[in-house]
């Protein structure tokens, strides 16, 4: 009963962290060695400084992490750069996705040529990101409940299906290396 209880109130505490996730400011992330600038990982500044939570993390909008913006090819690199540090991946994923639906969806549509392209290659980068958090919670469940003796087998197969779509949408960043790519923010 108490594993159940300390599961449930895991589960609530991660859903109220939904809108405004505690995860390191991207000025302060190491860019990977492959990111052809530091640019690639700093956000345009919203004029709003963020507030501080403690021990380096801030709560950020989607628009202080994303990476769909600059060019191709180094996606997975930049979402590990950001989810490796994130302290509440579960409300990142979530940011990410809301992203994906209502804002790069409806973009994509309205958009024509070389501007719904690079808006496209945005939109795999922004799954880049999604995906790499939420194999990250799945992760994170799988070791709680195999440290607690439960059993795992659905997150470890949850988790299998979504390391395949991540690495699908990777390979497919990696195919428009060099390419432009354009945030919605």
């Amino acid at each position: 009963m108490v594993q159940i209880t300390s599961v449930v109130l895991f589960l609530s505490s991660l859903a109220s962290f939904v809108s405004a996730t505690p995860v390191p400011h991207k000025s302060s992330a190491v860019a990977p060695a492959a990111a052809p600038t530091a640019a690639t990982l700093v956000a345009a500044s919203t004029g709003n400084a963020p507030a501080a939570v403690g021990d380096g993390f801030q709560l950020l909008k989607h628009a202080d992490f994303q990476i769909s913006g600059g060019v191709a090819g180094n996606a997975a690199a930049e979402a590990n750069a950001i989810s490796s540090l994130a302290e509440r991946h579960g409300g990142m994923r979530k940011a990410a996705e809301a992203a994906e639906t209502g804002e790069f969806n409806p973009a994509i549509v309205a958009a024509f040529g070389a501007e719904a392209t690079a808006l496209q290659v945005g939109k795999i980068k922004n799954k880049v990101l999604k995906l790499t958090a939420f194999c990250q919670v799945l992760n994170i469940k799988i070791a709680k409940a195999k440290a607690a003796g439960n059993d795992s087998a659905d997150l470890e197969a949850k988790l299998v299906s979504q390391q395949t779509k991540l690495n699908n949408n990777i390979a497919t960043d990696r195919k428009s290396a060099g390419a432009v790519s354009q945030a919605i923010v």
